[in-house]
């Protein structure tokens, strides 16, 4: 049986500036067995070691991320402009950190790669696997000074970013759903958005449990 709804709710939602949001609703023909998979393995989530994500990750198998980047190359790709797909991985996440545990980094919007390639697109998704939707979606920003003159700052209040600042302007926020998946251009400064810290649980069960999936594609044009 295929892991997908086969007849999903797909919506483009504007990032002014940038490319789309793909919004897919009823993502997964059955979501808890990811929650149940996460329960399962809770002692082997380990906190990221190449990026600044506030809470413990999970690596999936290749054979689950293979079938996320064969619904990527078949219902997405096109809408995001992108010929193929490259390379694709995908891990469960759990935000816990409240904002007095958050680094300076954590406490910024951030980029999942930078632009360093014109020939190939970065992707992203975030699937939502939580019920209690004010633990928060994703925002997405734009640098005031422009991306290529911003400098790898650092967020100058104790907390996570929600709103505009004096670097950054908030350019649209995704809601979180369950069983809601995004897709993105990765290259996008963007963030959780999270406004109630106070209910992040490392407990895959109750917590801000979502897969984050990366996909490196080569660009239609070239």
């Amino acid at each position: 049986m295929t892991l997908f709804n086969p007849d999903p709710t797909i919506q483009l939602v504007p990032i002014p500036g940038y490319q789309p949001c793909i919004v897919i609703d009823d993502f997964l023909q059955n979501p808890q067995s990811l929650v149940d998979t996460a329960i399962a393995q809770r002692d082997q989530f380990s906190p990221g070691s190449k990026n600044a994500f506030p809470g413990p990750e999970l690596r999936m198998p290749e054979e689950f991320s293979a079938q996320v980047n064969t619904f990527f190359i078949q219902h997405v790709r096109k809408l995001l402009d992108v010929r193929r797909s490259l390379s694709m991985y995908s891990r469960l996440s759990i935000i816990t950190l409240q904002p007095h545990e958050l680094a300076p980094n954590q406490c910024v919007c951030h980029r999942d790669r930078l632009p360093d390639h014109p020939q190939f697109f970065y992707g992203a998704c975030v699937l939502y696997l939580f019920k209690n939707t004010a633990m928060g979606g994703t925002s997405f920003y734009a640098p005031k000074l422009g991306t290529e003159n911003f400098p790898a700052g650092f967020g100058k209040a104790q907390n996570y970013i929600t709103e505009s600042t004096e670097d950054f302007d908030l350019l649209c926020t995704i809601p979180a759903r369950w069983n809601r998946v995004i897709f993105y251009d990765g290259t996008i400064f963007h963030s959780a958005h999270i406004r109630n810290p106070e209910l992040l649980d490392a407990d895959p069960a109750k917590g801000r449990l979502t897969l984050n999936g990366f996909f490196t594609c080569r660009k239609s044009e070239q």
